[in-house]
């Protein structure tokens, strides 16, 4: 996994924070200095919390778990969504419904409701119904899909969430802090880090910038697929190996049986070749004695 380099953010203008009069007090550790009254952020202390988000994110989906990314503002949606699908993991870019997390049962029955109407669609079920019925089905589906479109796959709460700008998301901060949940999230001198369990200090508010830190995580999550995918192969070689060690020593068992039954033979052979000779013996003795 390639680090972001200082240069990287420079030209990305992570280093960009708010104005002075807007900075939150909690962010004092994270600012570099001030300039023109704009705090700038101290890009070696963004490098440094951007690797540990990595290290931890990465270790969340190598165990086969998924992260939530979460961006509703206008510069973050086609970064987030973009990047979420090609890793195929779940994505909110439209709107946070409330209790999405906190109430995950009545949002999976609307994420069902939606894969209802498809199959509808595919069954010619809806060919069936009025054009009003199945332009308000039609419309249903549109505000479902624009809004759920990006969990539909998600059949269980996240194991994380990765969030651009906690201020905005505030109510996404809210619900993954009372499921414990942990969070990751790009934090810019106006938001309070405390809030989040990985913050990157970083300015959440440049395109650019959102796409340099994004495409860092999403290298991270690419690399746990990885190494969840190389385990999962060295588990099944395993299993093949056991099931063949114990086939052999099953065959061997049977093959030393085999070759006590062959050398037990002959001493059978002989035992009975000796009574023989014992009963002839006695037959003999026995006419002698009548003789």
């Amino acid at each position: 996994m390639a680090q972001v380099t200082q240069q990287q953010m420079l030209d990305a203008g992570v280093h960009f924070g708010h104005l002075k009069r807007k900075w939150h007090p909690k962010m004092a550790p994270y600012i570099f200095m001030e300039k023109n009254d704009i705090h700038l952020i101290d890009l070696n202390q963004t490098q440094a919390k951007l690797e540990e988000a990595s290290n931890a994110i990465r270790s969340i989906v190598r165990s086969g778990r998924k992260v939530l990314f979460v961006a509703t503002k206008k510069q973050a949606k086609e970064i987030i969504e973009s990047e979420a699908q090609r890793l195929n993991m779940p994505y909110v870019t439209e709107r946070w419904l409330g209790g999405m997390l906190t109430n995950f049962a009545t949002v999976r029955k609307s994420i069902k409701k939606m894969s209802n109407i498809d199959k509808m669609a595919q069954n010619g079920t809806m060919a069936t119904l009025s054009k009003k019925e199945r332009l308000m089905i039609s419309r249903e589906k549109e505000k479902l899909q624009r809004v759920l479109g990006g969990i539909e796959d998600l059949n269980r709460l996240p194991a994380a969430l990765f969030i651009v700008d906690i201020k905005n998301e505030h109510i996404a901060v809210k619900e993954a802090q009372k499921l414990n949940i942990p969070t990751f999230a790009m934090v810019d001198t106006n938001s309070d880090p405390t809030q989040v369990d990985f913050p990157i200090p970083s300015n959440d508010d440049a395109t650019k910038s959102i796409a340099l830190i994004t495409r860092a995580i999403m290298e991270a999550v690419e690399k746990g697929m990885q190494e969840r995918k190389y385990d999962k192969d060295s588990a099944d070689e395993s299993s093949e190996e056991g099931v063949a060690a114990e086939a052999a020593e099953s065959v061997a068992a049977e093959g030393g049986a085999e070759e006590a039954a062959v050398a037990a033979a002959p001493a059978a052979e002989l035992a009975e070749d000796a009574g023989e000779i014992a009963d002839s013996a006695s037959d003999v003795t026995e006419s002698n004695e009548e003789a």
